[in-house]
């Protein structure tokens, strides 16, 4: 799912092609995309697009009039930059937005259709559309202490749910705790005032950064390969290869279908993290280091 630094990339894109445009035409091909019936599509065709916002994970074209399109992507959607009028992908596409200067398809590269497009009008009906969690890039440490621990969830969960922090995914916040040198799994209120400056820290160094080199290496064109795995993570989708930093393999945990990547010898002191299903499974026969893993793989 595109988060925080692949939103932001994709609005340092649009800006230059649709802000001072009028959106012309407004052509549906998927009718599950559409979740909203008030404002109609009338009232949002023909309308010039003021600005360009990110709400949490989702993208924001603010219209002329207080009228707004919130565009969801979810896990499989991505944007496409064409030829205007051009026409929407067969199997893959969903919608299309048409401007004087080109024309932005909609696509998603999964059955399963999970993408969500809505039309509101006013800033309160925008506001539904909000989860909630404060931005990480624009607040002070004690603002993200507060958020972190006033419950008490791992920290991964902490960093991911939308509730308390703005566009924190999967992908950005594997690369924050191997940054911070945390455990994925250390409960929020354990978390010292050391480890809690370290993870502000590696959360806004490891998004402030990734938000610079996407745009740097996309130049000024429109980004074509929006992905959650990309070769410069360290920890992210590297299962099994060396960690960037000490050499040793990275690890995973899987809770049903996500999977979280991290250096046991950075993060968790050498201790290798079971998730639920393979602790019952395997219960005293878990290797508990990287010593007994090897041990294990190698037949001694």
């Amino acid at each position: 799912m595109p988060e925080l630094p692949d939103i932001e990339l994709y609005l340092h894109a649009l800006r230059p092609r649709v802000v001072g445009q009028v959106l012309n035409e407004f052509r549906l091909a998927s009718p599950f995309l559409l979740r909203s019936v008030d404002p109609p599509v009338e009232d949002v065709v023909g309308k010039r697009v003021i600005d360009l916002r990110r709400l949490g994970k989702r993208l924001v074209f603010v219209l002329e009039e207080d009228l707004f399109i919130v565009l969801h992507l979810m896990i499989a959607g991505r944007l496409r930059w064409k030829g205007a009028r051009a026409k929407i992908p067969r199997r893959l596409g969903l919608a299309a937005f048409d401007f004087d200067g080109g024309t932005l398809l909609l696509t998603e590269a999964s059955k399963k259709k999970r993408a969500a497009l809505y039309f509101c009008r006013g800033e309160d009906a925008l506001d539904a559309h909000d989860p909630g969690g404060i931005e990480p890039l624009e607040i002070d440490f004690k603002a993200f202490r507060d958020a972190l621990t006033e419950h008490n969830h791992t920290v991964k969960r902490g960093l991911t749910d939308p509730r308390i922090f703005s566009g924190i995914g999967n992908a950005y916040s594997d690369e924050i705790l191997h940054r911070a040198k945390l455990s994925p799994l250390i409960w929020t209120q354990r978390l010292s005032e050391k480890q809690l400056r370290q993870l502000y820290d590696a959360t806004r160094e490891v998004l402030r950064q990734w938000v610079i080199r996407l745009q740097q290496q996309n130049g000024g064109g429109f980004p074509e390969k929006v992905t959650a795995f990309r070769p410069e993570m360290a920890a992210h989708g590297k299962y099994g290869e060396p960690c960037p930093v000490c050499g040793d393999p990275i690890q995973r945990i899987v809770f049903a279908d996500r999977e979280t990547n991290y250096c046991a010898t950075c993060q968790t002191g050498g201790k290798l993290l079971a998730d639920r299903s393979l602790s019952r499974l395997l219960k005293g026969d878990w290797p508990r280091s990287l010593e007994e893993l090897e041990s294990v793989r190698s037949g001694k």
